[in-house]
């Protein structure tokens, strides 16, 4: 088995259905298996999945009956899995070409490379943002203050590097192939090797920074973190939470990311960056778009 395609999802079955169609569709001259994690869904997913005229050897199901998370279901389906290279794939993707043979071989061919990813594009082919750089105390300074001033990525690595709201989006970022602290989860394309050292993923987080966790630990094994975007796939992306979810869910995880990683006398810092940053999005929001909008980081101020 070369590749097992690790695919959790929460009521998502449209999306669910559509992105294991693309896998078997797209895929050509590659030997892979597909594990689908349902995380308690209520939408008949597993269902919807059982109906497909796929080969039970190639699409495994785990059904659990509680919501245990982004991270712990991951862990599920590498228990499972069998492949030599292992793909953890959003519910809400497109596969299209032969992107997982390519890639697969692209990774065979670069043997330090532990982690790698392709472009994510929206629907209206635009370019997501797909990972960045650790989250430093500058970095995290940068990016809740003064990361939407032109030029101030050239001077300070940027954690997260595409400001969707911003007039300058950086988008060209993700234009070119580079190595990167960590990528998104979205498609998270590893060797089963790397897990024989940073062991699984941290279930503590429950959704959203896993991924940056998980690439601090491989990278501090030595292993390389690629961008990719000569290969691309559609993410529909937030389809199974909302923006106050996301939103407070990476406020969680960097606090938790910090108590795991960096010195001690760095986390009351990281909470004041947090919390400037917060006030500082709440005007800003108040302003522009009106209280509706700012009412994420007001809680988001509370939770930092």
């Amino acid at each position: 088995m070369e590749l097992s395609i690790v695919i959790v999802s929460f009521n998502t079955k449209d999306l669910l259905v559509d992105c294991v169609e693309s896998i078997f569709a797209n895929t050509r001259n590659l030997k892979f298996e597909v594990v689908v994690i349902d995380n308690a869904s209520s939408d008949a997913s597993v269902e919807a999945i059982q109906k497909l005229k796929i080969e039970n050897f190639k699409l495994k199901i785990i059904r659990n009956r509680m919501n245990l998370g982004f991270a712990e279901a991951n862990n599920q389906g590498l228990k499972k899995a069998k492949g030599e290279f292992v793909l953890f794939l959003n519910s809400d993707t497109v596969i299209k070409d032969n992107l997982l043979k390519e890639m697969v071989s692209w990774m065979k061919n670069n043997p330090g490379v532990g982690i790698s990813t392709c472009a994510l594009k929206n629907r209206d082919g635009s370019l997501q943002g797909t990972g960045g750089y650790f989250p430093t105390l500058i970095r995290v300074f940068s990016w809740m203050t003064i990361q939407d001033i032109p030029f101030v990525d050239f001077l300070i690595k940027p954690f997260h590097p595409l400001k969707a709201k911003s007039f300058f989006k950086s988008e060209s970022f993700y234009k070119k192939k580079r190595e990167l602290d960590w990528v998104t989860g979205a498609f998270f394309l590893t060797r089963k090797e790397i897990f024989g050292g940073v062991e699984q993923w941290d279930k503590n987080y429950f959704m959203y920074f896993e991924e940056v966790d998980l690439c601090f630990r491989a990278k501090r094994l030595g292993w390389r973190v690629m961008y990719l975007p000569q290969w691309s796939i559609l993410h529909y992306g937030g389809a199974s939470g909302t923006s106050e979810f996301s939103t407070l869910s990476e406020f969680r995880g960097i606090k938790r990311f910090y108590k795991k990683f960096y010195p001690h006398w760095q986390y009351p810092l990281l909470r004041l960056f947090l919390k400037i940053g917060s006030l500082a999005r709440i005007v800003a929001l108040v302003i522009l778009e009106g209280r509706e909008s700012a009412k994420i980081y007001v809680k988001a101020y509370k939770q930092a």
